[in-house]
C-alpha cells in the first residue's frame, strides 16, 4: 500500500528481533528489495546508504527514527514488535505444512531485485550489490539440498542483518519449518552466553575468529556441543588447524567451510570437513546451480593445479552494483564458457586452483581487499576516511598478523605535528563501522616509497606496543590478574591500570577473548559487556570487585560523579558518530 513493489527499495533498520524477519519477508512478499542497515553503524553512514540506495521507504523503530531521517524518504515504524523472552533471545518458527503450501518469493520476475547489500568499496565509499529474487531463492534451495536441514531444528542467528550471511542463518531454517533463534548482540560477544546457546542448537554458522573461541570453550571444558548436528565456518579463509579444532569441539556435527562473495548471493561453494580436517585453506566444490572456473588475466581457463583468479556464475550471480555501471562492467563479464545466452561471470579477485579431487583450494587475493573477523574491508575506503582529516597528508591501511591468528587493521599516517592517534581514532569511529576502525595507529614523518614513487608496504614498521606509565602499575591482586590477561590477549609486554583496552589495540573480538580468559582465570562469569562498559584495568577491577572506590581517586570522586562523567563522554561520542558525513 505504500508503494513497495518490483524494483522499489525499502531500507530496513531494526534491532535484532523477530521484527527484522517480519520486515524482510514483508518486503520480499511485496516483490520489492530490502536494504539492510545495522543500527550500530554511525548515523551519517546510515543516512548516506539510504540516500545512495534510492529507498522510497524506511522501516525502523521509534528510537532510531531521528538518526535515519533522509529527505524524501517515508518512515514506517515497527512499534509493536514482539517482546523478547526473559533470557533476551528471540525465536521464530514456521510449520512445515504452511511453508510447503506457499512460495516464499511470489514475484513476477526472478531477475527483479530482492536486496541491495552494501559492502566496502575501494574508491572510498560503500557499493551496493544488486541481489535478485531468483538468486536468493536459488541459493537457499541449493543450501537446503546440500546440507540436509530438517523441520523442527533450531539454528542460531549470529550475524548482523546488514550482511548477506544473515539470510542463510535466518531465512533458510524458516523455509523448512525450522526455528531461527536470534541472539542479541551482547550474547554473540560473550563466549559463555554464546556457548550456552550453542549447546541447545542443532546448527550454527560463525566466522573463523568466533569459531575459534567456541572451540576453545569446548577444549577447556566450558561447553559441550554434543547436540549440534551442523556447524559452518565462513566469511574468511579457514586455517587447517581450525578445521581440526572444529571436529574435536563438535564431535557429532557435520562440519563445512562455506565460500561465497555477496556478488554470488551469500554462498556458492562448500567444503565438508572430514577426519582431521584439511591441510589447506579450501573453497570446496560448487553448490547446485553454481558455476566456478579458474581463469588467467585474459579470461582463459587454466589447467587443474595451476593458480588463477576464481570466476563464478550460475543462478546466484548478482546483477551488478547500484549506480556503478563502469565497476559492474569490469567485475561482471560475459560468460563465454557455459554457452548460456546472456549469462555472466563475476570476477571474485580470489586466487584459487583446482585440486585432483575436483575441489578448489584458496590461495589469497589478487587485489588489496582483505577480510578481518569475517568482514570484507577495502583498505582504500578506510584510507579515504582518514585522509578527510585536514591534518592528514597521506594514509596507508594494511592487515598485519604479527601474532598467529590475530589479523588486525593497522593505519600508517603521514600527518602534521600536533595531531594525535587518539584524535584520529575517534574521527574514524564517527565515520566507519567498528570492524573498519584500525586497531593500531602509527604516525610517520613520511610514508615509505619505492624507487618508482609507490608505497613500499614491506617497509611499513610493526606498530609499537603502547607504553605503560611508571605510576600506572596494578596495585591489587584483581588488577594484576586483569592486567595480565589483557597483556596476553593484546600481545603487549605490560598494561597499566588507566589505559583503555581499545586504545591499546583491542577490538570486539579481543573483548570476547579477554572475557573468556578472565572467566577461566577468576573462576566466575565475566560478561563481555563489562569490558565495553569498563574499559580500563582499574575500572574493570573495581566493577568485578563489586564497585569499591578507586583508592587513588581524589576525595569526592564517588560513583555518581564517575557515572556522570562517563555519560558525558558517551554523549560526545554519540554526537560525533551521528554527525552528518
Amino acid at each position: 500500500a505504500r508503494g513497495a513493489g518490483p524494483e522499489a527499495r525499502v531500507a530496513v533498520c531494526l534491532e535484532r528481533s523477530p521484527a527484522w524477519v517480519v520486515a524482510v519477508l514483508a518486503v520480499l512478499k511485496a516483490g520489492a528489495a530490502y536494504v539492510p542497515l545495522d543500527p550500530a553503524h554511525p548515523g551519517g553512514r546510515l543516512r548516506a546508504t539510504i540516500a545512495d540506495a534510492g529507498a522510497r521507504l524506511l522501516v525502523t523503530e521509534p528510537h532510531l527514527r531521528d538518526r535515519l531521517a533522509v529527505e524524501g524518504v517515508e518512515t514506517m515504524l515497527m512499534d509493536e514488535a514482539p517482546s523478547p523472552k526473559r533470557d533476551g533471545t528471540h525465536e521464530m518458527s514456521a510449520e512445515e505444512d504452511a511453508v510447503a503450501g506457499c512460495s516464499l518469493f511470489p514475484v513476477p520476475c526472478s531477475l527483479s531485485l530482492a536486496c541491495v547489500v552494501y559492502t566496502s568499496g575501494s574508491t572510498g565509499t560503500p557499493k551496493g550489490v544488486l541481489v535478485t529474487h531468483g538468486g536468493l531463492a536459488a541459493t537457499l534451495a541449493a543450501a537446503r539440498d546440500t546440507f540436509g536441514f530438517r523441520p523442527g531444528e533450531v539454528s542460531l542467528v549470529l550475524a548482523s542483518p546488514a550482511f548477506d550471511i544473515w539470510a542463510f542463518e535466518a531465512l533458510l531454517p524458516l523455509t523448512l519449518g525450522g526455528t531461527a533463534r536470534i541472539l542479541p548482540r551482547e550474547d554473540v560477544r560473550d563466549v559463555a552466553r554464546l556457548a550456552a546457546e550453542a549447546e541447545r542448537a542443532d546448527a550454527l554458522h560463525a566466522v573463523p575468529a568466533l569459531m575459534r573461541e567456541l572451540a576453545r570453550a569446548a577444549r577447556e571444558g566450558r561447553a559441550d556441543f554434543a547436540r549440534v548436528r551442523r556447524v559452518f565456518a565462513g566469511g574468511d579463509a579457514v586455517p587447517p588447524e581450525l578445521l581440526r579444532e572444529m571436529r574435536e569441539a563438535f564431535p557429532a556435527a557435520e562440519a563445512s567451510v562455506l565460500y561465497g562473495p555477496t556478488e554470488g548471493t551469500i554462498i556458492c561453494a562448500a567444503h565438508p570437513v572430514r577426519g582431521g580436517g584439511a591441510a589447506r585453506a579450501m573453497v570446496g566444490a560448487p553448490l547446485p546451480g553454481a558455476w566456478l572456473c579458474v581463469c588467467d588475466a585474459a579470461g582463459g581457463v587454466v589447467p587443474p593445479g595451476m593458480p588463477g583468479e576464481l570466476w563464478i556464475g550460475g543462478a546466484g550471480t548478482a546483477r551488478g552494483y547500484l549506480g556503478r555501471a563502469e565497476l559492474t562492467a569490469d567485475s561482471f563479464v560475459p560468460d563465454a564458457l557455459s554457452g548460456r545466452a546472456g549469462a555472466r561471470l563475476y570476477r571474485t579477485g580470489d586466487r584459487a586452483r583446482w585440486l585432483a579431487d575436483g575441489t578448489l583450494e584458496f590461495l589469497g587475493r589478487v587485489d588489496r581487499q582483505v577480510k578481518v573477523r569475517g568482514f570484507r574491508v577495502e583498505p582504500g575506503e578506510v584510507e579515504a576516511a582518514l585522509e578527510r582529516h585536514p591534518a592528514v597528508r597521506a594514509a596507508a591501511v594494511v592487515v598485519r598478523e604479527d601474532r598467529p591468528g590475530d589479523r588486525r587493521l593497522v593505519a600508517y599516517l603521514e600527518a602534521d605535528a600536533g595531531v594525535s592517534a587518539d584524535e584520529l581514532r575517534e574521527r574514524a569511529r564517527a565515520a566507519l563501522p567498528e570492524y573498519m576502525v584500525p586497531a593500531a595507529w602509527v604516525l610517520l614523518d613520511a610514508l615509505p616509497l619505492t624507487p618508482t614513487g609507490k608505497l613500499d608496504r614491506r617497509a611499513l614498521p610493526a606498530p609499537d606496543a603502547p607504553p605503560m606509565a611508571d605510576d600506572a602499575e596494578p596495585r591489587t591482586e584483581l588488577e594484576r590478574a586483569v592486567a595480565a590477561v589483557w597483556a596476553e590477549v593484546l600481545g603487549v609486554p605490560a598494561v597499566g591500570t588507566g589505559a583503555s583496552f581499545f586504545d591499546l589495540g583491542g577490538d570486539s573480538l579481543l573483548v570476547v577473548r579477554a572475557a573468556a580468559r578472565l572467566e577461566a582465570e577468576l573462576g566466575r562469569p565475566v560478561p563481555a559487556l563489562a569490558l565495553f562498559q569498563h574499559t580500563s584495568v582499574a575500572a574493570l577491577a573495581r566493577h568485578l570487585a563489586g564497585g569499591e572506590p578507586d583508592p587513588a581517586a581524589p576525595p569526592g570522586h564517588d560513583r555518581t560523579e564517575r557515572i556522570a562523567a562517563g555519560k558525558g563522554r558517551l554523549d560526545k561520542l554519540r554526537k560525533r558518530r551521528d554527525a552528518p558525513g
